[in-house]
């Protein structure tokens, strides 16, 4: 089988990874595989062919004029035609896409459906999708490509695709592939090891807050630096807040140790982010010998945990009494960015969704720290450390926060979970789901699209937004 997989670009990430793992168990199993990307290769993994094109590349990158849209898009349509006939004479069987329907390029979109008009068959892997609060990267301007197949990573983008309008027969479950890496033996274990690129959604405040709790002489320590310029200036904030109220934490640990070396020194694994897509975080440290524990999303959890995965150490908010926030200021901010993300992606949020989203926060009496924006984190932080009987507090009332210090690994559930990481998402399972979906794909077509008015409906829920799991420019 001939297969073409394709990405904006191919640096070193979440993405990428995922690719990469693909190719080469189709090229394993004997399928012919070409890559095509929209710059240069810079990982060295990289072990197959590939084609440049550079209009697939992020749109800031482009030098095009915008208003050349048609031509670019034909262009785009035209250079990936030509590397697939310059390399086998002929198309592929398939036209593997990861991640297209956020706007980093302003033309994929076109580009495909003037593929599709080719007879390209597509399918189309989401690891992201806008509509999930991320009016940053929404497409508001265009359909969806209609009547070709679709896959996602989790089953709640599963189940919104499906009420958004896909066949069953058109939309393909795509788990990740998770490839276990050892850790070192016989290492001193001192860190609470959050191995994450620290940008806004993995919610690095939180890691701070839990700082406060760990064991004396131990650390919590962020992998990772972003690479882009809005989530930069808020790593910084953090350093410089860690530095000064001399917390327990390092920062970009992962520069100059291997995973397997960090995975060697840790306790456990942390996760304190408000949103993932797949998320590898709750399954990687099981396959190294380290339990994970910190924030729960249930949509990902429970995928796992039907894989037969138990977690026995995450909690699902940290709860903050409302006596020590600034209410007004709260509810202002939680409504502003309700409107703007509304706003954003061409809509007017109804008067019943701002009022119930106001109205569920004034009705209790805590509110969750991961749903709070850095602003409101920082001086909680600030307070928590100058004030010991509000931090006491802050432990009576999430017992995860006060047991934290005492915490030991179920060395039992990890190897039971190690063994269930591996018969669920090892590549033997994997591989057989992908080359069930791509079956689908060459044999059976389908007539479908996508309503992204009520993807959006589905997705935007003012509940469980959070400030710091908010897209942004």
């Amino acid at each position: 089988m001939r297969v073409v997989l394709m990405h904006y670009h191919l640096r070193r990430g979440g993405v990428t990874s995922v690719l990469l793992n693909q190719a080469k168990m189709l090229a394993d199993a004997g399928n012919d595989i070409l890559i095509i990307s929209g710059e240069e290769a810079d990982d060295t993994r990289l072990i197959f062919p590939y084609v440049v094109v550079k209009e697939l590349q992020y749109s800031r990158y482009r030098s095009e004029d915008t208003g050349r849209r048609e031509e670019v898009s034909a262009l785009i349509a035209a250079n990936i035609m030509k590397g697939m006939n310059d390399h086998w004479g002929q198309s592929a069987d398939i036209v593997h896409v990861h991640n297209p329907l956020i706007q980093k390029n302003d033309v994929l979109i076109s580009a495909l459906k003037v593929l599709q008009k080719e007879g390209v068959r597509l399918l189309l892997q989401n690891h992201d999708l806008a509509e999930d609060f991320r009016p940053d990267v929404y497409i508001s301007d265009e359909d969806y490509p209609e009547d070709c197949h679709y896959g996602v990573i989790n089953r709640r983008c599963f189940s919104f695709m499906r009420r958004a309008g896909l066949d069953a027969g058109g939309l393909h479950l795509l788990a990740n592939e998770v490839v276990s890496v050892k850790a070192v033996p016989n290492l001193e274990r001192t860190r609470f090891l959050y191995p994450v690129r620290a940008i806004r959604r993995k919610n690095i405040g939180e890691a701070l807050l839990l700082s406060l709790f760990i064991p004396k002489g131990t650390t919590v320590a962020v992998t990772l630096p972003p690479t882009t310029d809005k989530d930069e200036g808020i790593y910084k904030t953090w350093v410089n807040l860690a530095g000064e109220l001399q917390l327990p934490v390092e920062f970009e640990a992962g520069l100059n140790n291997s995973l397997s070396e960090l995975m060697g020194s840790s306790i456990a694994v942390i996760t304190t982010s408000v949103k993932e897509g797949f998320g590898f975080s709750y399954l990687e440290p099981w396959a190294a010998g380290r339990s994970v524990i910190g924030r729960r999303i249930d949509y990902v959890c429970r995928d796992f945990e039907d894989a037969g995965i138990q977690f026995d150490s995450l909690y699902s908010s940290i709860d903050i009494p409302m006596v020590y926030l600034p209410a007004p200021a709260l509810g202002q901010k939680m409504e502003t960015t309700l409107e703007s993300t509304y706003r954003s992606v061409g809509l007017k949020p109804p008067h019943y969704i701002t009022n119930m989203m106001v109205n569920d926060i004034f009705s209790h009496d805590y509110f969750d720290f991961g749903r709070m924006d850095e602003e409101l984190q920082t001086g909680l932080l600030r307070t928590l450390c100058s004030n010991s009987a509000v931090l006491q507090d802050i432990a009576t009332v999430n017992p995860f926060l006060a047991k934290l210090s005492r915490w030991t690994p179920n060395d039992e559930l990890i190897s039971q979970n190690s063994v269930h990481v591996e018969s669920s998402y090892g590549r033997e399972h994997i591989f057989n789901s992908l080359k069930k979906s791509y079956d689908q794909v060459i044999n059976h077509p389908v007539k479908h699209k996508i309503s992204k008015s009520i993807l959006l409906e589905l997705f935007l829920d003012p509940l469980k937004m959070s400030l710091v799991g908010v897209g942004y420019e």
